[in-house]
């Protein structure tokens, strides 16, 4: 099996020393090189260029999705992967859109480490299920918000200026006032915005309108 290099990025000593001993007995891993901030993760990966560079998102000088930003434009065929002791850390899906491959647990056995950064040597992603849901979600609500975009984009200039009205508030009688057209006029605005929108009723299209920032 091929050996890995492998650049750690961790500034806890004791962790430092935890990954060490995992790996001590795998033949399959070299251990390059150990950084203690994001700067240095850098600086090592530009040096060594190893194959995979297990990161740590807090860390000193530089955290470590500015470092992963910096390694995948400097070194892109660097495959990092975030080193976390969180399954649900907060941080997963920016360091994903910074280029991370994937994430490894700080607490899962040595054998999961070692096939973890062989995934990542290999382009496989790799992410805990938890990771993963959190993932899923995050795709869901940007898939939700740009649909919600496109629909938005079917109304004509008038209609959506009486979708603005009405997210703020105002009553038929008071759109028909402001726009110098009748309540008739103004519910016949109302119902092909809910139509195009895809939503039920007035409420969720007022919704819609705050959301996508239209007041």
């Amino acid at each position: 099996m091929e050996v890995i290099r492998v650049v750690l990025a961790e500034d806890d000593l004791r962790l430092q020393q935890a990954f060490q001993e995992a790996v001590a007995d795998e033949p399959t891993i070299d251990l390059v090189a150990t950084a203690c901030n994001g700067e240095q993760a850098v600086q090592h990966a530009l040096q060594f260029e190893p194959q995979v560079v297990l990161m740590d998102i807090q860390m000193p000088r530089m955290d470590g999705i500015e470092a992963t930003r910096r390694i995948k434009r400097l070194v892109p065929q660097v495959q990092v992967v975030i080193w976390t002791i969180f399954a649900d850390d907060a941080h997963v899906f920016e360091a994903l859109k910074a280029g991370a491959i994937g994430y490894l647990l700080k607490d899962c056995p040595a054998h999961e480490i070692v096939e973890g950064i062989h995934a990542a040597a290999r382009g496989e992603s790799l992410l805990h299920p938890a990771i993963a849901k959190r993932v899923i979600q995050e795709f869901q609500r940007i898939h939700a918000a740009t649909q919600a975009s496109d629909l938005l984009c079917e109304l004509t200039p008038r209609e959506t200026e009486v979708l603005r009205l009405l997210a703020e508030g105002l009553r038929n009688r008071d759109i028909a006032a402001r726009l110098y057209v009748s309540e008739k006029t103004v519910r016949n605005y109302i119902s092909s915005i809910l139509f195009k929108l895809q939503v039920n009723s007035r409420t969720e299209a007022a919704l819609l309108a705050v959301k996508r920032g239209l007041i």
